[in-house]
């Protein structure tokens, strides 16, 4: 169960209108390694992974990446309201307003509707972490996209703090393996872990 409280994790509070921009951060509301993939892949993978320590790591980062999910849509929202029909035109913002508007809808930068392909979930620990740690670093090299094309201080605030999570869920990842690792019954980390698997009689 989940208490929402009615802030954002970060402010965000952006004065220019920008829909090009918008377009590109949108990409980390339902892109490829976006927030709603990661937020759905730890809610997913937290009920494979047989350590409670990680499984509540699993669960406060994929808690924390629905407040993210939220940034994110706010920054989009804000870099589009009250748009002239000329705004969005000159924007290249026009074919996502022929389609929704200006409402919040998970697509990639690119127009690549969000689908569940974004994220893996595979049961195995050891295989799932990893997985985390890459998606932690491909978010963040995300993030460093946008911030080499953004230039509204009002914009790059909350980019930079989101990107700052990345790298902390990184580190937090990295802990839970290395405590997979250290409750594995072999040091053969790529090796068939029978632990893993319900025992059964062969």
């Amino acid at each position: 169960m989940w208490r929402y409280e009615k802030r954002l994790q970060y402010p965000v509070n952006i004065k220019t209108p920008n829909p090009k921009m918008a377009m590109f951060i949108m990409s980390q509301y339902g892109g490829p390694d976006g927030e709603m993939g990661a937020s759905m892949r730890y809610l997913s993978q937290r009920y494979a992974m047989p350590y409670k320590e990680c499984k509540g790591l699993l669960t406060d980062i994929g808690t924390e990446e629905l407040a993210h999910l939220e940034i994110v849509a706010t920054i989009v929202h804000q870099l589009t309201r009250n748009l002239t029909p000329e705004q969005v035109v000159e924007s290249g913002f026009g074919p996502y307003y022929i389609d929704h508007t200006t409402g919040i809808w998970p697509q990639s930068a690119g127009g690549v509707p969000f689908n569940a392909c974004e994220f893996q979930s595979k049961g195995d620990p050891i295989t799932d972490l990893v997985e985390d740690m890459a998606a932690e670093q491909k978010a963040r090299s995300t993030y460093d996209n946008i911030l080499r094309v953004v230039t509204d201080p009002d914009v790059c605030d909350p980019i930079r703090y989101l990107r700052e999570r990345e790298i902390v869920h990184f580190q937090r990842f990295g802990e839970a393996l290395r405590i997979t690792q250290d409750n594995l019954d072999s040091r053969n980390f790529y090796a068939f872990n029978p632990s893993f698997d319900i025992k059964t009689e062969c």
